[in-house]
Parts: C-alpha cells; structure tokens; sequence
C-alpha cells in the first residue's frame, strides 16, 4: 500500500512537470497557430536564472520569481523582432524558433561548460504521512501548477485582457477595428506563454539540475502533449500533458525506461493517427 501511494505520488508530481511546461506552449500553439520550438529553450532559461541567483548568493526563490519576468520579456521582443514575421507561414515558424532555440541552448552551454548544476530544493525534507514520505518540494510544484492553472484559465476566460487577446487571435481584422493593439497583443500572449515556461524551469531545477539539454526532452514530450489533447482551446493541451506525463512516469515502473519512452510516442502518434483532432478540440479559450 505505502509503494503505491509512493509511487502515484511520484506520477502525479511528474504529470504536474509536463502540465507546467505544456501550458505555455498550449497557449502559443492554440492561440496563435504556430508552435514555439524554443519553448524547451525558455524552460531552460528559467532553470538558469535561477542557478544564477543562488550562484550569486541571493535567496533561490528570488531567482523562481524573477525567472518568469526575465524569460517573459525576452519572448516579448524575439516575437517583435523575428516571430512575428512567421505568423503566414507556420512551418517557416517552426524552423524559425527551432533556431532561436539552438542558439539559446549552446549560449547556455557555453556559459556552464557542459556541466551538471545543482540548485537545492527551497523547501526540504519530506511530508511523512504514517510510514510514507513524500518531497516536500515536488508536493509544492503540484500546489502551484494548480495554482498556475486556474490563474490562467482566469485570466484568459474572465478578464478584459483575456477578451482582447481572444479577439485579436480570432479575428484580427475586427480588432483592430475595435481599437486593439493587435501587434501588442500578440506579443503579450508570446511573452505570457513563455514566462509560463521561464516559471516550469525555475521550479524543476531542482529536481533535474541544470544542464544544457534539460529543455529538449520536455520540448518533445510538450509537443506529443499537446497533439494528443489538441490545438485550439485551453483544456486539450492540459488534458494531453495529464495523459503524456502519466504514461511518461508510469510505465517506467514496470518496464524498463528506455522502452517506456519509445511506447509512449508509440501509443500517442497511434491516438493521433486516428484521432487527429486530439482530445479536446476547439477553436478559442
């Protein structure tokens, strides 16, 4: 009984991993037709804002809570200076961000020497429940990613910036009739989508580490999440991260890691061949 609640405990808070990094890419992907190949790149960037402020003596969850702002910001000017001028063509946009995010990856690579970088857990230590211990630390993640979540159904289904930033991805024409500045709101909902992976980085540091691959095996397993929940509305891709992240930790504890990985990918390009719609498909929050 103890290694089962362990063991779903350990599903759970990985499934909670995938659902951070996915909501972002979700979000790009849904919301804008293209899908951002950089993504793991900017998961990458917060685990490294983060290292830098614990490398620099500042408390580590200065560097979480900068992570999302800094890597945020960055998304907003690459989506001024080069996504931007991919929207017509998103297979061109693809190409386009799988380069912005190699160069990120070998100037992080660059910067750490090819090591493996710890950061320690902000909280420590483990819940004891009877004669099971749980990660005090993975547990927080869970808390926050459903925090995350239902700050970003919120914000982008009951507020005016949601509406506009609906509006404008639904119609641009009709936008910027009404007003809306719709360069500016495509620019928010890049840099919202990445600071949403700048924030992903910064709390699996410490469970990962910090190396200079670390964004592309979430990059690949976000992508698969997001094609079997489906594009275009909020839950989909939410509801893919929960079924990929669940196989993804599951099967490992009954097979060995290597072919858990390949029936994954297996099982979900069959969901996909037959039901390319996803999971969930819409057209809109």
């Amino acid at each position: 009984m103890a290694n089962a609640f362990v063991a779903a405990f350990e599903i759970l808070s990985f499934g909670a991993i995938i659902v951070l990094i996915v909501l972002g890419l979700g979000i790009i992907a849904s919301m804008m037709g293209i899908f951002n190949f950089a993504q793991g790149e900017f998961v990458l960037l917060g685990a490294y804002i983060t290292y830098l402020a614990y490398a620099n003596g500042l408390p580590i969850w200065a560097g979480m809570v900068a992570a999302p702002f800094l890597v945020g910001a960055l998304g907003f000017v690459l989506e001024a200076l080069v996504i931007r001028r991919f929207y017509a063509a998103p297979i061109v946009a693809m190409l386009g961000t799988y380069a912005l995010g190699l160069i990120i990856r070998e100037a992080v690579r660059g910067l750490i020497g090819g090591f493996y970088l710890t950061v320690p857990e902000p909280i420590g230590g483990s819940i004891d429940i009877g004669t099971m211990h749980i990660s005090a630390w993975r547990f927080t993640i869970i808390v926050i990613t459903l925090l995350v979540m239902a700050g970003c159904y919120l914000l982008l289904s009951r507020t005016s910036f949601g509406l506009r930033m609906r509006a404008t991805l639904e119609n641009p024409s009709l936008a910027r009739a009404s007003g809306i500045s719709t360069p500016l709101m495509y620019g928010a909902t890049f840099a919202f989508g990445s600071a949403l992976a700048g924030l992903a980085g910064a709390l699996i540091v410490p469970v990962f580490s910090l190396y200079a691959d670390l964004g592309i095996r979430f990059l690949i397993q976000g992508f698969v999440a997001v094609m079997v929940g489906g594009v275009g509305s909020f839950i989909g891709p939410v509801a893919g991260a929960g079924v990929i992240g669940t196989l993804s930790a599951a099967l490992p504890w009954i097979m060995a890691p290597v072919v858990a990985d390949v029936l994954v990918f297996v099982l979900a390009i069959a969901f996909i061949k037959f039901r390319p719609q996803g999971l969930i498909a819409g057209k809109g929050v």
